[in-house]
């Protein structure tokens, strides 16, 4: 198995509906994306996916979130756009665009509001 990895980042804000704190406010954060994933074989000229493909694939989720207000969002009417909901969000999004790439699948999708926390999302 191979896995593979690219980081980004975007900033956006968000409130959260019904929490508790301070959080329930219109705030911003600069995200980190850490997106994996994984290939069982590898192509023609043995590489799992080009680092470029999987750049130009994320880039295109990312630029849909990037200086958003997340609630304003389609994918957020109901769902709070929480760290969880955001990772879910680009993990199901990278699916769907990884088709033309038969052998290869999202294994995780990593998203940090700050350096020292952030969620992971797996299938």
């Amino acid at each position: 198995m191979f896995l593979v990895f690219i980081k980004t980042h975007f900033s956006s804000a968000h409130y959260l509906r019904n929490y508790p704190g301070n959080c329930e406010h219109l705030h911003g954060h600069n995200w980190d994306v850490e997106v994996q994933v994984s290939a069982s074989r590898l192509n023609e000229i043995d590489v799992a996916i080009d680092f470029r493909d999987l750049k130009k694939i994320v880039g295109q989720i990312i630029d849909g979130l990037d200086h958003k207000n997340l609630n304003d969002l389609p994918a957020f009417e109901k769902d709070n756009p929480s760290s969880e909901r955001i990772a879910e969000y680009i993990y199901n999004q990278l699916r769907e665009r990884l088709a033309p790439f038969p052998d290869v699948e999202p294994r995780s999708v990593k998203v940090c509001e700050t350096p020292s926390t952030g969620v992971i999302y797996s299938e």
